[in-house]
This record gives structure tokens, C-alpha cells and sequence, in this order.
């Protein structure tokens, strides 16, 4: 479970050692919303190649250690610590001034574009629209419908036919 509090002391790890993070998933759509509307599992970041080990040494420090997923990959890693605390770990490289490579695929660069607040942090996140795409084509749990339904409200995009 990470809490306001854990999310928190996350980000400042990242802030304090001027690393930029991108909140993705649950914790992203609650950032774009502002406040916090649900409890979470894990948190998902989304850092640059070039600063990817640098924050896994950071998180090592506070006694995070890798958990191999079935999943994971050279850009996709997961870490939890003692408390339990999971942090879901993406790394990204930017190939020009509109484009990212993630996980051997292409994307805008443009994704990262939101803006959100979690707690007093102002933070970077995945901007509204793809926060919805990236929740279609998948079997979807309870709390996919959550943040999809709150996202479509606050920023008046329409609701996938599956989460109608």
C-alpha cells in the first residue's frame, strides 16, 4: 500500500536529487484530479534512461529491493521494501522532440504533458487523454472503472464503450 505520505516521500527522494518523474496509474490520475480518491497498491514512475540508476541506487538506500515480476524488463522493474511498499519503475529514452522509445515501443513525447499535485508536489504525469487509452484493450478491474469515470468527468472526454 502506498499512502499520501509514501507517495510523498517518493517524489521528494526524486525532487531532492533533481531526477524527473512521471506519475503514471492510479496515483497519475489522482494527481491530474488533485487529491487522492482511492487507496493504492503501488505507485508507478516513469523516469529517462539517463537517470533510471540513479534513483534505483536512491530507493536502495531506503531499503527498496528489486521483486522480479514475470513482467519485468530492461524498462520495467518493481521495487518493494520491508513496509511493503511497491514502486512500479518504468524507464523511457527520448529519440527526438516529440518521441519516446518505452519497452521497445514508440510513443509522443506529449503523454508526459500533465500536470497534477499530489499532496504539496507539484508533479509531471500522464496527461488526460492517454491516461484513458492506456486503460482500453485489457480486462479491467474496479478500479480501472474509477479513474477512467473520474478522468472523463473532470476533463470532459468521452467514456470508452467498455467502461459504459
Amino acid at each position: 500500500m502506498i499512502t499520501l505520505i509514501d507517495a510523498c516521500e517518493i517524489i521528494k527522494i526524486a525532487e531532492d536529487n533533481n531526477l524527473k518523474l512521471y506519475i503514471d496509474g492510479g496515483w497519475g490520475v489522482d494527481a491530474l484530479l488533485g487529491e487522492v480518491t482511492r487507496s493504492h497498491n503501488d505507485i508507478d514512475l516513469f523516469l529517462e534512461k539517463v537517470e533510471y540508476h540513479k534513483f534505483i541506487a536512491l530507493i536502495r538506500d531506503k531499503g527498496f529491493s528489486e521483486k522480479v515480476m514475470e513482467y519485468t524488463t530492461n524498462d520495467h522493474t518493481v521495487w518493494v521494501d520491508k513496509a511493503g511498499r511497491i514502486i512500479d519503475l518504468h524507464c523511457f529514452e527520448i529519440i527526438n522532440d516529440v518521441l519516446i522509445r518505452y519497452d521497445g515501443e514508440v510513443y509522443p513525447l506529449k503523454i508526459f504533458s500533465g500536470v497534477g499535485k499530489i499532496g504539496n508536489y507539484d508533479v509531471a504525469c500522464i496527461e488526460p487523454v492517454s491516461q484513458v487509452v492506456f486503460h482500453l484493450g485489457y480486462e479491467f478491474e474496479e478500479n480501472d472503472r474509477h479513474d477512467v469515470l473520474l478522468i472523463c468527468k473532470k476533463f470532459g472526454i468521452p467514456i470508452p464503450e467498455q467502461y459504459k
